[in-house]
């Protein structure tokens, strides 16, 4: 989740004194309240959701999420002529339980048998960091044991999913992908998002591999081995969620948690050709009652910088609305200080859904959208565009997001300046020295910021805010592709002290940079491949609150785009019935 692809870009010595005495307007011709403008554009809640309690459980939640989805055809992903290739789904998984072609118990030995498997692979998969067959197999067994008595405890009973490793847990070490970092912080129970996704029935595999304390782009990991892309082992999965990414597009599990602070969800999903969620800042509970790296960024960085969130990061976009819906839920200090619209889903099952996407009008920056490696990129997206229109009947028009640089440079500074105020501790004890190459280099960086240099981020952010609620005032969404580049191959040499390349790094981040900053919810979804057969994104960015909008339109498009969608050359199929 690093920003620091600045390098290129800016001057240490001016960039943000300068920059900020430069653009900044007095303060009686423009009052930059982030409240007021976010307020002006927030509208009343779209025609076609359903809305969601805040203090509701959530098993409740996830049923009214199942009840927004279209009804369920098992024909469709049972057929075993059914063209194109498909993801198994959550729904896919619970009617495999319900109808008893398989058990939660079975499935768990096939996962347990392909982590064995992608372990001892040349070059190894390296997904997950911490895991334990026992504890899979003894969860798996008690769901198993609810079906068999015809109580499950909702659709997500029986799921597999991994967890990042910045994520506790319970009782697997949150270690950062460091070698030390459990050593100083013990895990003494889950985290808020991982109790909520337990008390719905979900298997918990285990902590998942990334990139060390989150701080890269591409996924490397010197300490338990790099991730490798299902799609192509020679090239990365993104970061910093890499191994949920992979689990998922490998399809060991319909969905995974990771944690998004400058497209660490977002990034890997693109590469991966899956989908990940970024919700508005304060709409997932980051606190609760847990002490962990995540806590730990949220108190130092998030609640002043607002950039990282705890979102879902699955194969299809109904699975990411039903992991959304039960870990969804703002914690009481946000509720407070944030006043968050109701959580809400897209009702998909409507007959007036689709109408519900033609009345979108979308926000496209021409000059932006095609700063990209590859025109594939930007061409593929802008035929998805043209779909809409002719398919649906949306309406793109050109949009202004000035002061990129700025953009960028603000969010480096908020992210650096609370990174560093985390470990800051373990810095000067000495931890430092047990990191990976590119980590200390880039926390060198970040010890370079000063006060002041802070509080001009957090003006910036300010100024930057009002610029995208008076585009907001004109367009529902914001387009953009999810990355500029597609995955990059990873050089043999990085495998054993990491890399710092800040040209691919300036690509995968390009476009992300604005949802992170500025705490607004933007989610990628697949649409298609290049030439090497490379999964594309397409980023959708949306209002402060405005989950369902995105979501919405990211299933219009996963559904025209379903025939595009290639199955990656490495790909276990659990629920293959023998």
């Amino acid at each position: 989740m690093i920003f620091f692809y600045i390098f290129m870009f800016m001057s240490r010595n001016n960039t943000l004194e300068m920059g900020i005495k430069r653009i900044m307007l007095p303060a009686e011709e423009v009052d930059f309240t982030t409240v007021k403008y976010e307020r002006e554009v927030i509208k009343e809640p779209e025609p076609g959701v359903i809305l969601m309690e805040e203090d509701s459980a959530p098993t409740s939640r996830v049923e009214i999420a199942l009840k927004c989805l279209p009804p369920y055809n098992p024909a469709t992903s049972w057929n075993a002529d059914s063209s194109p290739f498909l993801y198994w789904k959550i729904r896919d998984f619970a009617h495999a339980y319900r109808s008893n072609l398989v058990t939660p118990l079975m499935v768990a030995e096939y996962i347990i048998s392909a982590v064995e498997e992608f372990n001892n692979k040349k070059p190894p998969m390296q997904l997950l960091i911490s895991f334990s067959a026992e504890d899979v197999r003894n969860q798996a067994a008690a769901s198993t044991e609810r079906f068999k008595e015809g109580e499950p405890l909702s659709i997500l009973d029986g799921i597999f999913m991994p967890i990042k490793d910045d994520v506790d847990c319970y009782p697997h070490p949150t270690m950062g992908a460091t070698t030390w970092f459990d050593k100083v912080r013990p895990v003494k129970r889950d985290a808020v998002c991982v109790s909520k996704l337990r008390s719905c029935g979900v298997i918990l595999i285990g902590k998942a591999n990334m990139h060390e304390l989150g701080v890269g782009t591409t996924g490397n990991n010197p300490n338990y081995g790099t991730p490798r892309n299902p799609h192509d082992l020679e090239r990365y999965t993104g970061g910093s969620s890499s191994g949920p990414a992979a689990i998922v597009a490998a399809g060991l599990c319909p969905a995974a948690i990771g944690t998004d602070g400058g497209g660490s969800i977002r990034i890997p999903s693109s590469l991966c050709g899956i989908v990940g969620l970024k919700t508005t800042y304060g709409r997932t509970d980051m606190t609760g009652n847990h002490f962990s790296l995540v806590v730990l960024f949220c108190r130092s960085l998030c609640h002043p910088g607002i950039v990282e969130i705890i979102g879902p990061i699955a194969a299809t976009v109904e699975d990411v609305m039903l992991v959304y819906a039960a870990i969804s839920c703002s914690s009481p200090s946000d509720r407070y200080s944030l006043k968050p619209a109701s959580p809400c889903l897209p009702n998909l099952s409507s007959c007036n859904s689709l109408n519900d996407v033609g009345s979108l009008c979308l926000g496209k920056y021409t000059e932006w959208f095609n700063d990209v490696y590859s025109t594939e990129i930007s061409d593929r997206c802008e035929d998805v565009l043209n779909m809409l229109s002719t398919t649906h009947g949306c309406k793109t028009i050109e949009v202004v997001i000035p002061e990129l640089h700025e953009m960028r440079t603000a969010h480096t500074v908020a992210y650096g300046s609370g990174e560093m105020c985390t470990l800051f501790p373990d810095y000067q004890a000495g931890n430092a020295a047990q990191l990976t190459h590119d980590t200390r280099t880039n926390l060198a960086f970040f010890r370079s910021f000063s006060a002041s240099d802070y509080v001009a981020s957090g003006r910036l952010r300010r100024r930057i805010m009002y610029f995208h609620m008076e585009i907001f005032k004109k367009v529902d969404i914001i387009v953009t592709p999810t990355t500029g580049m597609t995955a990059p191959i990873i050089p043999v040499e990085s495998l054993q002290f990491g890399e710092t390349n800040l040209e691919v790094s300036a690509y995968l981040m390009r476009f992300i940079i604005a949802a992170n900053l500025l705490g607004l919810p933007a989610i990628s979804v697949p649409i298609g491949h290049d030439k090497q057969g490379l999964p594309i994104g397409l980023q959708l960015i949306g209002r402060p609150w405005a989950e369902a909008t995105i979501l919405r339109l990211a299933s219009a498009i996963e559904e025209l785009c379903a025939e595009s969608r290639k199955r990656p050359s490495t790909f276990y199929d659990v629920l293959k019935v023998k």
